[in-house]
Formats: C-alpha cells, sequence, structure tokens
C-alpha cells in the first residue's frame, strides 16, 4: 500500500491501567484494533465495559490479537453485539484458548445476571449481561489462524505475529501501514517460561507499544524455587486445613501444577491430593495437551504438570463433592484474582477457618478481592455478604511470566533500530510512568505513558 495520509493510533484501552487492552490504528479512515479487552478491577474502569464504543463497531475492519487472556479478547462479543463483523486474526493455539476464555466469559456474564436476581444486589433493574453466551457463538466463526514471522496480508496493511513466551500462543504483532510501521509487544514472558518455547525478536519499528505490568520491579530468583508456596503446603497440611489457589485458567494453572509435580517430586512437600476446579481450567489444560501445537519447550512432558495425584472437577456436582471433604488438599481453580467462577465458592467456604490457606500466585489488580486479602483485609464480599478472612494468607510471586522490567528493557535493547517513540502501557500508573524514565535513562529513548483515549499520529514529521 502507499504511504498514508492520515494515521493514528488511539489508545483506548491499558492506558492508565493494566487491564482492557484495545488499541485502535486508523488509516485513511480502515480502522483495525490490536486486542480487544476487557476492563478489570477498579469500578471506575469496570464501567468502561459498558460506555459506548468511542467509534462504531461495525467500521472495524480486523481485530488483531496478542493472546488469550480476557484482558485482552474478551471484549471481543461485545463488538460483535454491536456491529463488528471482520476478521479476528490470533496464532491457532490463541484461538483455541480464547474460544474456552471467550464461552466461559458469555457464561459468567448471564450467571452475574442470574445470581443478582436471586440475591436481590443489583443497582439494575432489571440487570442485563454485557453480552450473552449467543453473542460469543457468533464471534467464534470471525476468527482466522496466523503462522509465525511471516507476514499477513490484511488487504493493504500486514501484520507478523512473533512468540513472546507469555501464555501458549501469545505474541508481539508487527503492523505495517504502508511505509510506517508500529510494533504491539503484547504481555512480553519472562527470558525463562518454565514450559513454553522463549519469545524472540520482533522486527524493529518506527513506534512501539510496550507493556510495563512489572515494569518497577524485578522478580525474585531464590535458591529454592517456589519455597513460600511449599512451605504454606507443609504448614497447611500439618494442621490439618485446605489450600485454595487462585490461578488463571489459561497458563497460570499448568504452572501451578508444574511447580507442585517439582516440589513433590523433590520430596520438599508431602503427596496430597490436587484438584483443579473448572471447566475452562480443564479445557485449557487440554490444549496444553496438544503436542500438535508445538508450543512446549523440548524439555517439557505432559508429565511434568500432570504428574500428582490429581482430580478434575469437571461439572458442578463434582464441584459440590469438594465441600463434603475435610481432609488436606490443594484447590486449584479460577479467577486467578478472585474476582469470579468457581474459586469464590471454595473461598467463601475456606476462608473463615484458620487452619486453612489462600495462595495467590500472581498479579492482583487494584480493585479485585485478591489485591483486598493481599494487603491484609479483615473481610471480602462475596455473593453479597461479607465473609470474614481468617485464613492465612500467602503470596508466590515466582508464577509471573509477564517479565520483570529488566526482561522488558532486555527485549527493547534486542530490537535492530530504537523507535521515533516508545509508548509504555497496561502497568498501573506507578509502574509505567517508573518503566518510562528507566528507557529514557538506560536506553536514551523517547518514552511516554499515554492517558487513556489519547490519540497520536502515526506518520513522519
Amino acid at each position: 500500500m502507499g504511504t498514508p495520509t492520515k494515521a493514528t493510533l488511539t489508545f483506548l484501552g491499558a492506558a492508565g491501567t493494566v487491564t482492557g487492552s484495545k488499541y485502535l490504528v486508523t488509516v485513511d479512515g480502515r480502522r483495525l484494533l490490536v486486542d480487544a479487552g476487557m476492563f478489570q478491577g477498579d469500578k471506575r474502569w469496570r464501567l468502561e465495559n459498558w460506555a459506548d464504543f468511542p467509534v462504531d463497531p461495525s467500521s472495524i475492519s480486523d481485530v488483531l490479537l496478542t493472546h488469550a487472556h480476557a484482558d485482552h479478547v474478551a471484549y471481543l462479543p461485545a463488538l460483535v453485539k454491536h456491529g463488528f463483523t471482520g476478521t479476528v486474526w490470533a496464532t491457532p493455539a490463541t484461538i483455541r484458548l480464547a474460544e474456552i476464555i471467550l464461552r466461559d466469559s458469555g457464561r459468567l456474564q448471564e450467571q452475574s445476571v442470574s445470581d443478582a436476581l436471586r440475591g436481590g444486589y443489583s443497582k439494575h433493574d432489571p440487570p442485563e449481561p454485557l453480552y450473552t453466551t449467543a453473542d460469543v457463538e457468533a464471534t467464534l466463526p470471525l476468527f482466522r489462524p496466523v503462522g509465525w514471522d511471516t507476514d499477513v496480508d490484511l488487504g493493504g496493511p500486514t501484520a507478523r505475529w512473533t512468540r513472546a513466551g507469555h501464555i501458549l500462543g501469545s505474541a508481539s504483532v508487527h503492523l505495517d501501514i504502508g511505509g510506517r510501521s508500529i510494533l504491539f509487544s503484547g504481555d512480553l514472558g519472562r527470558h525463562d517460561h518454565p514450559l513454553l518455547k522463549d519469545r524472540a525478536t520482533p522486527p524493529s519499528a518506527d513506534f512501539v507499544v510496550c507493556e510495563s505490568t512489572y515494569g518497577d520491579r524485578e522478580h525474585p530468583e531464590p535458591e529454592q524455587p517456589h519455597e513460600a508456596l511449599a512451605d504454606a503446603v507443609r504448614r497447611t497440611v500439618e494442621r490439618g486445613g485446605q489450600l485454595v489457589i487462585p490461578a488463571f485458567a489459561i497458563d497460570r494453572t499448568e504452572l501451578v501444577l508444574h511447580a507442585l509435580v517439582q516440589l513433590t517430586r523433590s520430596g520438599r512437600i508431602p503427596r496430597v491430593p490436587v484438584v483443579v476446579d473448572g471447566p475452562m481450567a480443564l479445557r485449557a489444560l487440554e490444549v496444553y495437551r496438544d503436542e500438535s501445537l508445538g508450543e512446549l519447550d523440548h524439555d517439557i512432558s505432559i508429565d511434568d504438570f500432570t504428574d500428582l495425584d490429581l482430580t478434575e472437577a469437571l461439572s458442578v456436582k463434582d464441584s459440590k463433592r469438594l465441600n463434603d471433604r475435610t481432609d488436606p488438599m490443594i484447590v486449584i481453580s479460577s479467577s486467578g484474582m478472585a474476582e469470579g467462577g468457581r474459586v469464590l465458592y471454595h473461598l467463601r467456604r475456606t476462608l473463615g477457618d484458620r487452619r486453612n490457606t489462600v495462595v495467590l500466585s500472581g498479579y492482583q489488580a487494584s480493585g479485585t478481592r485478591g489485591r483486598a486479602m493481599e494487603r491484609g483485609t479483615r473481610a471480602v464480599k462475596i455473593f453479597g455478604h461479607y465473609v470474614p478472612v481468617r485464613a492465612e494468607i500467602v503470596r508466590d510471586d515466582e508464577f509471573s511470566v509477564h517479565g520483570d522490567a529488566s526482561d522488558l528493557i532486555d527485549w527493547l535493547r534486542a530490537l535492530d533500530r530504537p523507535p521515533e517513540t516508545l509508548f509504555v502501557t497496561h502497568g498501573e500508573p506507578k509502574a509505567a510512568g517508573e518503566f518510562a524514565r528507566r528507557v529514557q535513562d538506560e536506553l536514551g529513548w523517547v518514552a511516554v505513558v499515554p492517558f487513556h483515549g489519547e490519540v497520536v499520529s502515526l506518520l513522519a514529521d
């Protein structure tokens, strides 16, 4: 395509917050959206999910996905509900996982309405879901698979997906709009993901949009991996309690299982029953087991995250049976920030007993139950009622598959030329601001933190 006469980038999400990733690229009137994530956490941002989309969704020709986490894909059915009929491009593994995420999200939207009606605690009369399972089913046929490091012709613009090493199928997306280019990092993995092939270096670009979830910190690298988890398991089993591990169904569940396998094999924890509770997590586990995708690292086998006294609670009946068990066990259930899903039932059951332990296995966004527990709250609200927090709360920081600040700097440094501007996004304000300053100090680049709704030109001066 020729050089555009007008090209802009609008930050519709993950600007000023760590969720809701959405970037609108407009080229001479054509609109492409990179990621379509749902806002999570603080009420201010959750309300944005319900706001009118800034442009008519029917005017968007393509959506380019970096990966399948809800804060990058779960707004898609809302776009479809309001008129989007274009193409959704993603890697094969992202498509497989996004299908799971979206169907679960649609079900949870409908369930939340049902719960609110039954409990009478909704402020809306009548309460309505953001979208329905029917909207999800209308979304799935729009997906088209892309290969790794291959230019995909979008009818003028071209895009390329490069491994990001964050979760199965995760990618950075390089977009060429005719003589001008922009690179979206997506969520970047660490330099050594325990299960997946390493991230790769994408082509450089005139503009780079880089995440900063952990832009203000470094991950610990202890001599004894996951000692926080091991110690929590030993203490809890000794006092006859149970452990609940809120874990994202996609990737985090597999990482927790992998850690438990390693700890059990090495004798650092006793062999204790482990339950994965939730159809979404179990369906995701099946995708990870699909060796035809070629995503697992060369020295990883399926046994490395399933060699346990493992039970899979697929049905609601299976889940409810866990209420009758009093023996020590470990329950892994989503969501990872304790914002929805079956984990809420386990938390309601276990939080009030000092014998039990909740292990937080990842980042807890501001405004979530997970963040409240992490900060020592004495009670959390579940299904309209406050539940006392007497159980031990433990955080294991080693599960994060977001790159820390040094990982992000290394990824940027590997690009073969600096961009005109680096936009630092997908981080809470403090993390994004500190990372932008570090880039300026160490790399000498122009690095800015855009605000929500900001529009910038992609044309040369």
